[in-house]
């Protein structure tokens, strides 16, 4: 007689069991971690490149890289001073929380203020997988479309912060049919308590209301 085993529910136990390693660490050293996730080119990393040098003189921050192949995005990270460490999923579509845990171990936790996950590009699969981070935080880029709330309301109903980047393409017509509004409205009916931040990582426009929420986040914490 066989014995039927769910392959994928034993994969979920053994994600939450690091997941709560890892926020049982967090909690201990008092740090403020947040998971970010967007659909690929929405601008994650350079918006991370901005905001630590934004910060350079109030928090210290680290980085933990998630990407299929190469480690561009830690060595643009690393160009900033900031610690970064490189996670190579080999084709899979999300960080494990386990992957994290040995990340963690390496970044020197004690030493930061604020970490940051930056997730592998896609707005499905991360959603689903808890890393024991204090909060998910999308990024959804004007050249992407209005509409990403209602199609992907997973990880919007989820998230602690929407960012809408590259609201720089508004104003110059590049992009004029992204109707901010709806997105608010949309990802506030999913999520009433979610934090909105419209940001131009590129012109660092807006960028401060958004560290500004970092440094207040990272205190509660400390």
């Amino acid at each position: 007689m066989y014995k039927k085993i769910d392959i994928g529910k034993k994969i979920l136990i053994a994600n939450e069991e690091y997941a709560l390693k890892n926020s049982r660490l967090l909690a201990e050293q008092k740090k403020l971690c947040l998971n970010m996730i967007s659909s690929p080119g929405s601008g994650k990393t350079t918006i991370l490149v901005r905001t630590i040098n934004e910060l350079k003189n109030k928090l210290k921050i680290g980085v933990i890289e998630g990407d299929i192949r190469t480690d561009l995005d830690a060595q643009r990270i690393r160009a900033t001073n900031a610690p970064a460490i490189q996670i190579e999923t080999e084709g899979s579509c999300h960080l494990s929380a386990a992957q994290v845990s040995g990340a963690l171990d390496k970044l020197g936790v004690s030493e930061l203020d604020l970490i940051f996950i930056e997730n592998v590009g896609n707005l499905v699969c991360p959603s689903a997988f808890e890393l024991g981070e204090n909060g998910k935080v999308v990024v959804l880029s004007v050249a992407e479309g209005d509409d990403k709330p209602i199609k992907y309301p997973g990880i919007f109903a989820k998230s602690k912060v929407l960012l809408i980047n590259k609201i720089d393409m508004l104003q110059t017509g590049v992009q004029d049919d992204f109707d901010v509004e709806r997105v608010k409205t949309d990802a506030r009916r999913l999520n009433k308590g979610i934090e909105i931040f419209e940001i131009s990582a590129k012109t660092g426009e807006g960028m401060k209301n958004w560290c500004d929420w970092l440094i207040k986040a990272a205190k509660k914490l400390s």
